[in-house]
């Protein structure tokens, strides 16, 4: 597979560039699939930075919703592993994976599940408070 895209935007400053520097040749693991392993073969072009301040000369292009920075694995199977590890934490969860047909420690599960963004909880709703008592009554009286 290879990517259609014209160009692609530089991760430090963020400017478009289709300059080309060179290729090479990327394989991520995929979900399995009728129990089979899935590889992909990707040829990813590395790109030349056109910002003039960016510290970056190259960057490897990247497929939005497939591939990550340094990932072995598609960005379907990460998601996948890491909910059967929020699910089953490191031993039993690698037991799964396995499985499934996908080869993974117990510990690479447990640095996805904590790679994992915080859950973003609802702020609590304080509702009769004294002191809320109290600062409504300062104003017509004692509390």
């Amino acid at each position: 597979m290879r990517s259609t895209a014209v160009g692609a935007p530089c991760p430090g400053c963020g400017v478009r560039s289709s300059r080309l520097h060179g290729s090479y040749l990327r394989s991520p693991t995929d979900m399995p699939s009728a129990g089979q392993r899935v590889l992909l073969h990707l040829h990813v072009r590395r790109l030349i930075c056109a910002g003039t301040s960016c510290e970056r000369r190259t960057f490897a292009e990247q497929v939005p919703g497939l591939t990550r920075r340094h990932s072995r694995w598609t960005e379907r199977l990460r998601t996948a592993l890491a909910s059967i590890g929020l699910a089953l934490a490191g031993r039993a969860g690698a037991k799964l994976a396995d499985v499934l047909g996908v080869s993974i420690s117990r510990s690479a599960v447990l640095r996805l599940v904590h790679a994992l963004p915080e859950p973003q909880l609802p702020s609590p709703r304080v509702v009769g408070s004294t002191s809320t008592r109290c600062a409504r009554a300062a104003s017509t009286g004692p509390c």
